[in-house]
């Protein structure tokens, strides 16, 4: 074999080896034979420990021509991959609706578990004088590997009552309650383990058998639509045909444009996605609001099991596109926009409750500080509001006033007045006399 065709190596305590530089003996699992106890003399470079040695140093060589040019700030995606898979998610939901509009079943049906085994339905003698109240549970879901925190927020009692006017007094209170506690934790000096119970998402039920919102809807969406994301949902939808939920829908969707209310906007697709996603978004937005039907009961329909309801003219499956909008829903929510519902709550709504808050400190600040200012004497001039400084000169001239009459009482006094009213004194005096003479010296 000639010099030019082999490769001068050193292993330790072997001296220089020859190694054949054509890759096809190297490569040949049939040309490696084991390593000998007469390195030097009989293995020509074919033992494991030469040919294993000859790999990895070409092995190195690829890997400093490869990354030459690598820096490595290409895995900090995975890197917050990682460390949030490994804190857990939380995501906070809201459900305002009547009772008996399947809130609580749809809930169920969309997270696949049972959150109200216990729960006692109320009769008409206790909706009569019934308000809104608050009811919060919380789940830890699992999917592999990702940890999400539940929070399912329902309101018993909405629209139950005769005087309705106050419904919604109870669920702006939780939300502003919720914002203050976290504005609070997120002001404090321990800011490490902050616990997130805003509410992200609203779903409000449309009762079906309306002609679009009632007032009662109109006056909640008035009230919460700056405070929370809101979706709206046509509840029990399998009690209408598909031209009534298409005339609903375009009924809601013209109220909510009349009354110029801010409903969840689903942000605008990138120019880079896929066509199968602008798709799906497209079809997303015209199915707000919701039509959806919501089951517990699992139905055998022609030999598969689904989530539906049985009635004597057929079978309303829960998660067909046809009967119902849930699995667009179930989609929205949690596949494709939970975060996106959690970055408006986040830099929008929590924003301006913010920025509510430190303007009211700075006023109050700034009415305490013009009292002390007032209050301290006309030392602190320099530095005072206008209004200040207008009330501080006019005390200045009303005594600059009273000055000028004590110096002209005085020299009425030096130009002999003073012998004249002591002779006045001193003299008996009517009590006509008394009087004008307490006349002018007033």
């Amino acid at each position: 074999m000639e010099a030019s065709s082999l490769i001068h190596m050193q292993s330790p305590g072997l001296g220089h080896e020859e190694v054949p530089a054509s890759s096809s003996n190297i490569n040949n699992a049939a040309s490696i034979t084991p390593h000998p106890s007469n390195c030097l003399t009989a293995c020509s470079g074919r033992c494991f420990r030469h040919v294993q040695s000859f790999n990895l140093d070409e092995e190195i060589q690829a890997r400093r021509y490869n990354y030459r040019d690598y820096i490595g700030f290409a895995t900090l995606p995975e890197q917050v991959h990682r460390k949030s898979v490994k804190r857990g998610f939380d995501f906070t939901l809201m459900v305002v609706g009547e009772s008996g509009l399947g809130k609580s079943t749809l809930v169920n049906s969309l997270f696949l578990s049972d959150l109200y085994k216990d729960r006692r339905i109320p009769d008409a003698i206790d909706r009569v004088e019934k308000t809104t109240s608050i009811e919060k549970k919380t789940m830890d879901i699992e999917e592999r590997g990702v940890k999400l925190r539940l929070t399912v927020v329902d309101t018993p009692g909405f629209g139950d009552a005769i005087n309705c006017e106050e419904s919604w007094r109870a669920c702006c209170s939780y939300i502003d309650e919720q914002f203050r506690q976290y504005f609070t934790d997120e002001s404090g000096l321990n800011r490490k383990n902050i616990q997130d119970n805003r509410v992200h998402c609203c779903l409000y039920f449309v009762p079906p058998y309306g002609h679009g919102l009632r007032q009662i809807d109109l006056e909640f969406m008035r009230r919460m639509h700056r405070k929370v994301n809101i979706v709206p949902v046509i509840a029990k939808a399998d009690t209408l045909t598909s031209a009534e939920v298409k005339r609903l829908k375009d009924r809601v969707m013209a109220d909510v444009e009349d009354h110029k209310i801010q409903i969840y906007q689903f942000p605008d697709c990138d120019s880079d996605e896929d066509e199968e996603f602008k798709q799906q978004d497209r079809e997303l937005k015209a199915c707000v609001p919701f039509a959806v039907v919501g089951s517990n009961t699992v139905i055998e329909v022609a030999g598969k099991k689904v989530r539906g309801r049985q009635y004597p003219w057929g079978v309303v499956e829960v998660e067909n596109p046809k009967h119902s909008d849930f699995i667009k829903l179930r989609t929205m929510l949690i596949s494709t926009h939970m975060q996106d519902l959690k970055d408006v709550t986040q830099d929008v709504h929590y924003e301006n409750f913010r920025a509510q808050c430190i303007s009211q400190i700075s006023q109050q600040a700034i009415r305490e500080r013009s009292k002390l200012k007032r209050d301290s004497g006309p030392q602190f001039e320099s530095s005072i509001t206008d209004t200040d400084r207008l009330l501080l000169q006019k005390d200045e001239e009303i005594r600059r006033m009273q000055d000028m009459l004590t110096q002209m009482q005085e020299k009425l006094k030096a130009k002999g007045h003073g012998p004249m009213f002591k002779s006045q004194l001193s003299s008996p005096k009517s009590e006509g006399d008394n009087k004008r003479d307490s006349i002018v010296n007033v």
